[in-house]
C-alpha cells in the first residue's frame, strides 16, 4: 500500500513536468489519465477502489478548499444565476439524461440511469482553468464557474444518493424523498457551520492562554472537514453539504485576524500541495483503473445487445452531447428569463452573444467531483448480488471526464478568442482606500506605540527619529493613491519601478546568502533564517 502510495504521488509530480513542457496546451488532467493508463500498461498495482474510504479520502478536503477560497463577491452578486446552474440544471440533467440512459441501456434499471446521470451533473472549474491557460475564462464568468460547481457538486451527490437508495430498495416515495432531502441538506449544512465555527473559538481560547503553534494551527484545518464529513455522515445528514459549509464558514473565521501571518503563508502552501496531490492522484487512479473499467463495460455492453466495443465510444459521445446541448438549452432559457426580469425592472443589461452561451455550456467539464461520484456507487445489492452494469457506469462516466475535457481543450480557446465583453469593473478605487484606511490605522499605532515606548527614556530622541521615518512611509504612500488622473496614474508607475528595484534587490541578497553558505562563511540555520525573511519580503512586493 505504501508503495502503491509513493508510485501515485511521483506520478503526480511527473504529470505536471508533462503538462509544462507540452508545446500544445494540454489540460493537466488529461496527462494525469494518460500517465496513469501508462502505469497500468507497465506495472499493476492491483488497487482496489473501496467506494467509502474513496469518497472520504478525497471529497472532504476539496470541498471544503472550495468553499474556503471561492470569491464571496462574486458568489452573492451572481447567486440568482448560480442557483440556476447548480440547482435547476442538476435537476433538468438528471432527468434529461437519466431517460437517456435507461433508453440506450435496457438493462440499466432507471434508478441506476438517474444515479449516473446525478453522478455526470456536478462540473470541475480546476479543468477549465487548466484549459483555459493560454486563452484566460474572463474574470466574471470563472467566478459563476465556480459557484456553480461549489453547489451542484453538493445537489449532483445528494440526487446520487437518492437515486442509490431506490436502486437498492426498489422504492421511492418523492414526499418522503423531500423531507428526507430538507433533513440532509439543512442538517448538513448546519453539522458544517457549527463544527467549524465551534473548532475555531476552541483553538483560539487555547491559543489567547497558550500562545499559537503553527504546525497544529495547520493540522486543525485539515481535520475539519473530515469531521464535519463524518459527523454529518453519522447523524444521516449531507457530509457533502457539511464539508462545502465548513469551507465557507472558515473563510468568515478568517477575517477574524487572529491567527499569525506565517501560519496563514504556510497553511495556503500546505492546502495548496494537499489540493494538487488529491486531484491529481483521482485522475492517475482513473488512467490505471481504465483497462478494468473497459473491459467490465464491455461485457456490460454485450449484454445490452450489441457486440463490438466501438459501440462505448458511441455511447460516450452520445451522453457527452447531450449533457452539452441540455446545458446549452438551459443557460438560454435562464438568460432570457433574466434578461425579461431586468426590463420589467427598467435595468439595462449586457446581451450576452451565442459564442459566450456556447462557452458557458463547453465550459462544463466534468472532473474529479464525478470520478470520485461514480466510484461510490455499491458493489453489491441488499440481496447480496452485484450492482446493476455499474461498471459501465463507470466507464461512462470516465469517458464523459475524458471527451468533455478534450472538447472543452479544443473549443474553449476558440470561442473565447477576441471574444467581446463588457469591462469588468475596476475596483482600483476600493483597494486604494482600503490601503489607505490601513496606512492611516498603522500611523495611530506608530504614535501610540512610539509615545509608550519612548517617554521617560534616555533614547527618546531615537525612538521619535525612526517613528517619524516610518510614519512618513505610510504617509507617502497615502498621498500617492490620494491622487487622480495623471498624478495617479504616475504614482501607480512609480510602484511599479520600486517594486521592481526591491525585488530585484531581494534577490541579490539572496543569492549571496546562498553563495556565502556555500562557502560554509555562515552556519545553515542562519542561512535559512535569512533566506526566509527574504522570502516572505518578496511575495509581499511580487505581482499581484
Amino acid at each position: 500500500m505504501i508503495a502503491i502510495i509513493l508510485v501515485l504521488l511521483l506520478a503526480v509530480v511527473v504529470s505536471g513536468m508533462l503538462a509544462r513542457l507540452s508545446p500544445a496546451p494540454l489540460p493537466l488532467p488529461l496527462v494525469q489519465i494518460g500517465l496513469g493508463a501508462l502505469i497500468a500498461s507497465v506495472a499493476d498495482l492491483s488497487v482496489q477502489l473501496q467506494p467509502d474510504i474513496f469518497f472520504l479520502l478525497f471529497l472532504p478536503p476539496l470541498l471544503f478548499l472550495d468553499g474556503w477560497r471561492i470569491p464571496k463577491e462574486g458568489l452573492f452578486r451572481d447567486k440568482g444565476t448560480i442557483l440556476e446552474l447548480a440547482l435547476g440544471l442538476v435537476l433538468f440533467t438528471v432527468l434529461g439524461v437519466g431517460f437517456l440512459l435507461n433508453w440506450l441501456f435496457p438493462a440499466m434499471p432507471l434508478a441506476v440511469a438517474f444515479a449516473l446521470a446525478a453522478i455526470l451533473s456536478p462540473t470541475d472549474p480546476i479543468a477549465v482553468s487548466a484549459i483555459a491557460a493560454r486563452v484566460p475564462v474572463p474574470k466574471r464568468l470563472m467566478h459563476i464557474l465556480e459557484g456553480e460547481s461549489l453547489l451542484n457538486d453538493a445537489s449532483g451527490l445528494v440526487c446520487m444518493r437518492f437515486a442509490v437508495v431506490a436502486a437498492l430498495t426498489g422504492s421511492f416515495s418523492l414526499v418522503s424523498a423531500f423531507g428526507t432531502f430538507l433533513w440532509v441538506a439543512i442538517g448538513g449544512i448546519t453539522i458544517g457551520v457549527a463544527v467549524t465555527w465551534s473548532t475555531t473559538r476552541a483553538v483560539g481560547w487555547v491559543t489567547r492562554r497558550l500562545g499559537e503553534e503553527t504546525g497544529s494551527q495547520i493540522l486543525i484545518s485539515l481535520l475539519i472537514p473530515f469531521g464535519a464529513y463524518l459527523l454529518a455522515e453519522h447523524l444521516h445528514c449531507s457530509g457533502i453539504l457539511a464539508a462545502v459549509a465548513a469551507g465557507i464558514t472558515m473563510s468568515y473565521a478568517d477575517q477574524s485576524g487572529q491567527i499569525l501571518a506565517i501560519t496563514r503563508v504556510r497553511g495556503h502552501a500546505v492546502w495548496d500541495t494537499v489540493q494538487f496531490a488529491a486531484n491529481g492522484i483521482i485522475f492517475v487512479l482513473l488512467g490505471e483503473q481504465l483497462p478494468l473499467i473497459v473491459a467490465g463495460a464491455a461485457k456490460a455492453v454485450r449484454e445490452t445487445g450489441h457486440h463490438d466495443p466501438v459501440w462505448l465510444i458511441a455511447y460516450v459521445a452520445v451522453i457527452t452531447f447531450a449533457l452539452a446541448a441540455l446545458r446549452f438549452t438551459w443557460v438560454w432559457v435562464s438568460l432570457r428569463f433574466t434578461l425579461a426580469r431586468a426590463a420589467r425592472r427598467g435595468e439595462k443589461r449586457y446581451v450576452p452573444g451565442l459564442r459566450l452561451v456556447a462557452a458557458t455550456s463547453l465550459a462544463g467539464v466534468r472532473g474529479a467531483i464525478t470520478l470520485a461520484g461514480v466510484l461510490t456507487l455499491p458493489l453489491t445489492m441488499n440481496d447480496g448480488s452485484a450492482f446493476p452494469v455499474r461498471d459501465l457506469a463507470i466507464f461512462l462516466a470516465a469517458g464523459v471526464i475524458i471527451l468533455s475535457l478534450v472538447a472543452a481543450s479544443i473549443g474553449l480557446p476558440f470561442l473565447l478568442k477576441n471574444l467581446e465583453l463588457p469591462p469588468e469593473p475596476s475596483h482600483q478605487e476600493e483597494e486604494d482606500r482600503v490601503r489607505n484606511a490601513a496606512a492611516e490605522a498603522a500611523i495611530k499605532a506608530l504614535e501610540k506605540v512610539q509615545h509608550k515606548m519612548g517617554s521617560g527614556r534616555n533614547d527618546a530622541d531615537l525612538y521619535v527619529e525612526v517613528g517619524a521615518r516610518l510614519m512618513e512611509l505610510y504617509r507617502e504612500r497615502i498621498d500617492g493613491r490620494s491622487k487622480i488622473g495623471a498624478e495617479a496614474d504616475l504614482a501607480r508607475k512609480a510602484d511599479a519601478i520600486e517594486r521592481e528595484l526591491r525585488l530585484a534587490g531581494l534577490r541579490a541578497e539572496r543569492d549571496e546568502i546562498y553563495r556565502v553558505a556555500r562557502a560554509r562563511g555562515t552556519s545553515d540555520e542562519i542561512a535559512r533564517k535569512l533566506v526566509r525573511e527574504i522570502d516572505l519580503l518578496e511575495a509581499r512586493f511580487g505581482p499581484a
